[in-house]
Order: C-alpha cells, then sequence, then structure tokens
C-alpha cells in the first residue's frame, strides 16, 4: 500500500500566518504549490479534487490560501498581485529545504488572480528554487504584467473554459506575450468555475500530464 504523509503547516509571512495542508506520497516526485485566493485556507471542492487527482499519481500537494479570512472581505486585495506573489514566494521558500531533500521538483497550480501570482513568482529572481511547470485554471495571467509574461521560463498550460468567453479572450491575448512553452486547453461548454459534470475532472487529467512530463 503506498504511503502519504499529510500534515498540515503554519506559513509565516510578515504578520500573517497561512494555514495550509501539505501531502506527500512516499514515492512522490514533485511537489505543486496551489496559488488561489478564496480565503478558505485552500479546502475548496475544486482545488482539493485537483490534488487528490494529483496524490494519487504520487504528485506532492501544498494546499492554502494566499489570503486570510481577514483579507478575504477586501476586495483589492484579491487584485494586489504584487502581495500574493509575496506570498507564494515565502511557500516556495517554505518547502524547498524538503524538496531539495526529496528531489522533488516544484510546480505551480494557480486560479484566478492566484494564477497572475503563480506565473510572477515562477519568473523569480535569482537564488529561488525553479518552478518545473506551471497550470492556470480560469486564471488571469494578464494581470501577471509584461515582464512575467516575457520572462517565465517555467512551460505553462492555460486552461479556460469555452463558455468563459472573457477570460478565455484574456488568456488568447497574454499568451501571445509568453515566450516559453505554452498550451492552451479549451474545455467544451465549461463556464468560469468548471461546475459542468466532468469539468473539473478534464481539468485534472490536464494538469496531471503536464506535471508528470516535467517532473520526470
Amino acid at each position: 500500500m503506498r504511503l502519504v504523509a499529510v500534515k498540515q503547516v503554519v506559513i509565516q509571512v510578515d504578520n500573517v500566518a497561512l494555514q495550509g495542508e501539505l501531502t506527500l506520497p512516499e514515492t512522490a516526485t514533485g511537489l505543486v504549490l496551489f496559488a488561489q485566493v478564496s480565503g478558505a485556507s485552500g479546502h475548496t471542492s475544486r482545488n482539493r479534487l485537483i490534488a487528490l487527482m494529483l496524490n494519487d499519481v504520487d504528485i506532492g500537494t501544498l494546499l492554502f490560501d494566499l489570503l486570510i479570512p481577514d483579507e478575504i472581505v477586501e476586495p483589492m486585495r484579491r487584485f494586489d498581485i504584487g502581495l500574493l506573489c509575496d506570498r507564494l514566494r515565502a511557500a516556495t521558500k517554505f518547502v524547498e529545504e524538503l524538496a531539495r531533500e526529496r528531489r522533488l521538483r516544484l510546480g505551480y497550480f494557480g486560479s484566478g488572480t492566484g494564477a497572475a501570482a503563480a506565473m510572477r513568482a515562477a519568473a523569480a529572481p535569482p537564488g529561488c528554487m525553479r518552478i518545473d511547470a506551471v497550470v492556470s485554471r480560469s486564471g488571469r495571467i494578464d494581470l501577471a504584467g509584461h515582464e512575467a509574461l516575457s520572462e517565465l521560463t517555467s512551460p505553462l498550460l492555460m486552461i479556460v473554459g469555452e463558455a468563459d468567453p472573457f477570460v478565455l479572450n484574456l488568456n488568447v491575448h497574454a499568451a501571445a506575450r509568453v515566450t516559453c512553452k505554452k498550451r492552451l486547453e479549451v474545455i467544451p461548454g465549461a463556464t468560469n468555475r468548471f461546475e459542468e459534470p466532468g469539468a473539473m475532472e478534464r481539468v485534472g487529467k490536464l494538469a496531471i500530464g503536464w506535471f508528470q512530463d516535467r517532473f520526470v
């Protein structure tokens, strides 16, 4: 039977404590950090489903929220990409020693404005561990900024619902400025929240393939 270690963690960033859940299969090849802004401490049903799917194929996950509940009520916090990016980088630093010890590849899975933070964090300054792959689900990658879009080297998979024309259009235009390996996948009939039957499972399968190909 495959062993999976689950640990509740606290990521301290300045005077804010981000609560998270670290899940690491015994034979994990990589670790994916979820960059989300939900106010639910990383325990949204959609991201938890994706995390479980990744765990089932020996990929570790760190589920946490980039904002604490008191901050989520401030609308502008969700769009403070600099703040979200700094916190994601702090979370990356938090797992760096573990990643080096276990020789784990690192990846980001971002949704909404969290995807913009993931892209900016992946285009990190020298001294940070390389992010081997980034997956964006309904991501506002247009908010990552021109510098991050042009300097990103981590392979990027963008997943958008067909019935979400606003975000789809933003992704198409932002992707044109990305020079690294990239792919845009459009899920037929899916809306922004991917609540349609089978839509989130399709997202999970695409994410698994993207990460597995780069965690070897």
